[in-house]
């Protein structure tokens, strides 16, 4: 909104050689209203809007955020001059198998690119890949709905009722609703390898062999560099942060004050997974190592022919699966018997889940695989008996959501109907804070809500909301703003 005063704009960049920040900060005065936006270098990045009393009071806010990057080593640059940083892409080679026989597919589904993501709950199978498509699947391979992410899909996480996508964008987006919205935007120099989710908290392993911890209001908590580069597995619980890189598999405290074990493995760790009582790392010296979160001792040991990409376990850890670099699928005993080792007849497995006798693969050549892991079947798969796999295609009318970023792409309405929650914008000094309107919910408490869509005062209708025990709540369902 312009007020008719001289507009100012101010640019920034702070690029560190060797892989550190490589990041923008612009803002912009229009009289009273002060616009922030910062983020990766080439990225549209975050904005925030702040409104001021008097012209005086936004130019003098301004000067003094201007200062503050400036002793942080931010500089005046050009926009454009300087290429955005490339992100890694795993780079994963996938030799034809060497079992003897092949896995009983029962249907596979091509994504049409190199597939990491996966999450499989009651109701659907999601799948993500690097072209930031990310599509949901019922369990017998009908095609539900499709997701249009700005870049790769590095990862896809639950936790609890929300399922989110890590991106090579930088960002984390919230796939609960009909429409995704970027729910986080790590930090420029964070190269994300995987991340997990825990009561809204975001811990993320980079190539760096880092890791690092967001709160719910996007802000920066703790991080910590591990003993070796390459970290792709991180899982959390709520007794501790379990990191796997190229030198093991490190414990620690939620608050990040203390490291609570360190166990290093037979290779470094290219895949995590974890249960109640222990993780499951997948190393490139051909094994799976489970190791007690109490103690990081390590219990088991699951021996393969060759790299592990990935591994999973059925509840419990009653078996432990795992795929190689040679497009071999494992079972083993949970003592580390091997029970079977079959072909997965497309590519090797990037990650994995299980569930349901049914393992659920998304593999190199951008397939989901859904494999018939029952005891019958795979006794008749190891005789050369399988199932014709049924190829899934996509509906050529599907639409595809592309995520949320400006107010304006919310559904507006009028009226709460009833049932719903009210929550309201609130400028909390320098920040825009969402806290509930509606009775019998605690008004202090932040609303963890997408940050493109915040304005001053609106007002905003949501589905449900979730009491954190970080003291905050989550939304639950749509968000449609109130006029």
């Amino acid at each position: 909104m312009s007020t008719g005063c001289t507009v100012s704009t101010t640019y920034m960049e702070l690029s560190q050689e060797g892989g550190g920040a490589h990041k923008f900060y612009e803002i912009v005065v229009d009289g009273v209203v002060v616009t922030v936006r910062y983020g990766r270098i080439g990225a549209a990045g975050q904005t925030q809007v702040t409104t001021f009393a008097t012209p005086e009071k936004a130019r003098a806010a301004a000067a003094k955020k201007v200062g503050e990057k400036v002793r942080k080593g931010y500089a005046p640059a050009v926009r454009g001059q300087r290429a955005p940083r490339s992100v890694t892409r795993r780079q994963v080679t996938s030799a034809p198998s060497t079992a003897r026989a092949v896995a009983p597919v029962l249907w596979r589904f091509g994504t049409g690119s190199a597939a990491f993501g996966i999450h499989v709950d009651d109701e659907r199978c999601w799948v993500g890949n690097e072209a930031g498509d990310v599509y949901t699947l019922d369990h017998d391979g009908g095609v539900l709905a499709r997701f249009s992410l700005p870049d790769g899909v590095k990862c896809l996480v639950a936790d609890d009722f929300w399922i989110y996508a890590g991106c090579d964008d930088g960002k984390v987006y919230d796939l609960s609703s009909k429409l995704p919205f970027a729910a986080y935007d790590i930090a420029a120099d964070v190269d994300i390898f995987w991340l997990d989710i825990h009561e809204g908290i975001l811990n993320v392993s980079d190539r760096d062999g880092r890791l690092t911890v967001i709160d719910h209001e996007d802000e920066h908590q703790w991080a910590r560099r591990s003993q070796g580069e390459h970290a792709w597995m991180i899982r959390v619980d709520d007794r501790a942060v379990y990191h796997g890189h190229y030198r093991g598999v490190t414990a620690y405290a939620p608050d990040g004050n203390s490291e609570l074990w360190h166990t290093p493995t037979r290779g470094g760790v290219l895949f995590g997974w974890q249960e109640e009582k222990a993780v499951y790392a997948g190393t490139t010296h051909r094994v799976v190592q489970r190791l007690s979160k109490a103690t990081g001792a390590i219990e088991a040991t699951y021996t393969c022919d060759s790299a592990v990409y990935s591994c999973a376990t059925s509840p419990g850890g009653r078996f432990v699966f795992a795929g190689d670099a040679a497009s071999s699928v494992y079972c083993f005993d949970l003592d580390g018997t091997r029970l079977w080792k079959l072909g997965t007849g497309g590519g090797s497995a990037l990650s994995m889940q299980y569930r349901d006798e049914r393992l659920y693969l998304v593999t190199t050549d951008g397939s989901l695989v859904c494999v018939d892991a029952s005891e019958a079947a795979i006794s008749a798969a190891q005789q050369g008996t399988v199932p014709v796999a049924r190829d899934v295609k996509l509906a050529a009318a599907l639409p595809a959501y592309a995520p949320a970023t400006a107010a304006g792409a919310v559904t507006t309405i009028t009226q709460a109907p009833a049932g719903t929650i009210i929550v309201e914008c609130v400028q909390d000094g320098g920040r825009l804070r969402v806290h509930v309107v509606s009775e019998g919910y605690n008004p202090t408490w932040n609303v963890q809500f997408p940050r493109t869509i915040r304005e001053p005062g609106a007002r905003y209708v949501v589905d449900a909301l979730h009491a954190a025990a970080g003291g905050f709540y989550r939304v639950r369902g749509d968000i449609q703003r109130l006029l």
